[in-house]
């Protein structure tokens, strides 16, 4: 059975109504017969009917045994960190999510847990960061913004060999295109808020683990800590993933399409996109990715912020605003905006210059989403034909 097919044949029907949707489950609490005796609900913070349908259902996208739903992407991340103690260090991917290095970084290297940033497109290079303190590697790939893409089957490995967790945030890829727990990871972990409700209407957070004794650590830390989603968000998230496939196959095929005509443009430096053959381990994303993603990015010749800033301001139908994943197109500046928070030369150093611009095509008509592009470019050049000599 197809992948589509199962989604929709897998999201259950409710046994008291027949409802084809799934119910809303609007409360705090619920119904006990005797003192602890009750349907496998007690309060809404430990269990509720809509979010453990969601539960279940990433759960399986992924081929895992367990899933989690928390309030946010970082409140899934948070959860995965609490499973670590003081003293205990962390690999992480240095292009990392803005928001991830604020968490790791200024939150919880207070408490004693250190963060050791590496280029992990280079298994080797995680293996040669490993040390006896090393209890959890942390990958994004593709990451964000400048869409590496890292080995997991092989960062996998080196994990297991040295008695280490693995943690993918999948969020650029969803489960559609790549199941890390398939190529070994221990931990998944989405900002549902993207891809996989896909609707720009909602913040979320999913963790998947591979065994059920992670699941029961994780499920601990989410009654203990108290970030879930709530229902209504929940039954959203359901009702995106109802055509997540669908929609990753459209975005991929759009961006592919963006990405092939912005190396065509003069003032364009770089592309960085893993459809791209010109991708650094582009044979390991054909190897490890059945979509390549929606998101494209690039810089400048002209590595300059106000002229990048041109750009993302002269488009029309890429709308200026964080955030991605959505079916209409969104651009932005992440030296302004996403990864603002991360000091300049730890940026400059992951490749996230000034003047990269980052683009989240979404299912607008690609040829109009070139010509938009087009012309917001063509603007910025025109207004600085002093400075721009393309």
């Amino acid at each position: 059975m197809k992948e589509q097919t199962n989604i929709l044949n897998n999201l259950p029907i409710d046994p008291l109504t027949g409802s084809i949707s799934v119910p809303i489950y609007q409360t705090s609490t619920f119904v006990q017969d005797a003192p602890g005796v009750h349907k496998g609900y007690d309060y809404a913070r430990s269990n509720n009917p809509t979010r453990k349908v969601l539960e279940d259902c990433i759960a399986q996208l992924e081929n895992g045994t367990n899933g989690y739903a928390f309030a946010s992407g970082l409140a899934a991340i948070d959860a995965v960190i609490k499973l670590l103690s003081s003293g205990d260090e962390v690999i992480a991917v240095d292009d990392i999510y803005g928001g991830a290095f604020r968490l790791f970084t200024h939150v919880y290297e207070k408490f004693g847990i250190s963060i050791k940033y590496v280029d992990t497109t280079n298994a080797q290079n995680v293996a040669d960061a490993v040390t006896d303190k090393t209890k959890l590697i942390w990958i994004e790939s593709p990451t964000n913004p400048t869409l590496k893409i890292s080995d997991i089957a092989a960062i996998s490995a080196i994990a297991k060999a040295n008695n280490i967790l693995l943690c993918v945030d999948n969020t650029f890829a969803s489960p559609i295109a790549q199941k890390p727990l398939n190529l070994g990871a221990d931990i998944v972990v989405h900002s549902a808020t993207k891809y996989i409700s896909g609707h720009s209407d909602l913040i979320a957070g999913l963790v998947v683990t591979a065994t059920e004794e992670l699941g029961a650590k994780i499920k601990f830390i989410q009654n203990a800590s108290g970030a879930i989603l709530g229902p209504f968000d929940s039954w959203l998230v359901i009702r995106g993933i109802e055509t997540i496939s669908l929609r990753i196959k459209a975005h991929a095929e759009n961006a592919q399409k963006v990405a092939e005509y912005l190396l065509t443009e003069k003032l364009i430096k770089n592309v960085y996109y893993p459809g791209l053959p010109t991708h650094h381990n582009h044979d390991v994303a054909k190897k490890q990715l059945k979509y390549f993603g929606g998101v494209v990015t690039f810089d400048l010749v002209i590595d300059d912020k106000e002229l990048a800033s041109q750009i993302v301001s002269g488009t029309k139908l890429f709308k200026l605003a964080e955030s991605l994943g959505g079916v209409k197109s969104l651009c932005c500046l992440p030296s302004e905006m996403t990864h603002k928070s991360i000091p300049v030369e730890k940026r400059y150093s992951a490749g996230v210059t000034d003047s990269l611009i980052r683009l989240s095509v979404g299912l607008e008509d690609a040829d109009d989403l070139i010509d938009d592009l087009k012309q917001a470019i063509a603007a910025a050049v025109n207004a600085n034909k002093e400075a721009v000599t393309v």
